[in-house]
């Protein structure tokens, strides 16, 4: 594999929006988990090594050295020179892992095939949610069991009634009405006061006469 390809797709990566330049916007997107793999230059410096290692452990990603110095990075990405990057795109990131690996075997074929496990579930996720999409805009949704009649109790039929002409002129209807007999008395309203003496008007009290 020549390496110019290698260094060609990631200029693409870059004006496609999918790749980040630089420590703090690698930072940025290692921590909000957008980015699938660090890339580290040939010759950075050690720092720089500890925090994209750090990166990497912050955004759950793998990270790689790969076999370029930082001049190659910055005349590929358009810059002075580039020590660090990260691809934010799992399909080009599996694919530049996969020239790497052509490239060197042994350094890189693990990563290569760790990646595609991953651009394959990630695959799988679209498929799923633009199924579920497409079935929202059909409008299809889960059927709802029949009820069961089984378990219904049975309704109760209404009173046959006579039909109007076999009535006599002037009955009236039967309506089920109990006779005034057995319909319930109310109950009598209490008397506080029944068993009390009458109140005497007048005012003072009674006094006996003295006898003379």
């Amino acid at each position: 594999m020549d390496r110019h390809n290698i260094l060609s797709l990631l200029g693409l990566s870059l004006r496609g929006g999918r790749l980040a330049v630089g420590e703090e916007p690698v930072e940025a997107v290692a921590r909000a988990r957008d980015a699938r793999v660090l890339l580290l230059a040939a010759d950075a410096a050690e720092g720089t090594r500890r925090r994209c290692e750090h990166f990497a452990q912050a955004g759950d990603c793998l990270w790689l050295q790969i076999p370029f110095t930082k001049a190659e990075l910055g005349r590929a990405l358009g810059r002075t020179a580039v020590a660090i990057a990260a691809v934010t795109d799992v399909g080009l990131a599996a694919a530049l892992l996969h020239r790497l690996a052509e490239l060197d075997p042994e350094q890189y074929a693990g990563a290569a095939e760790r990646m595609d496990v991953k651009a394959r579930r990630a695959a799988e996720r679209r498929a799923e949610q633009a199924a579920h999409e497409k079935n929202l805009r059909r409008g299809k949704r889960r059927r709802k069991a029949p009820p069961d009649q089984t378990a219904r109790p049975p309704a109760e039929t209404p009173p046959e009634r006579a039909p109007k002409g076999d009535r006599p002129r002037g009955a009236k209807p039967n309506r089920s009405r109990p006779p005034r007999d057995a319909r319930p008395k109310p109950k009598a309203k209490a008397r506080p006061y029944a068993h009390s003496r009458p109140v005497k008007k007048g005012k003072g009290s009674f006094r006996k006469k003295k006898e003379g």
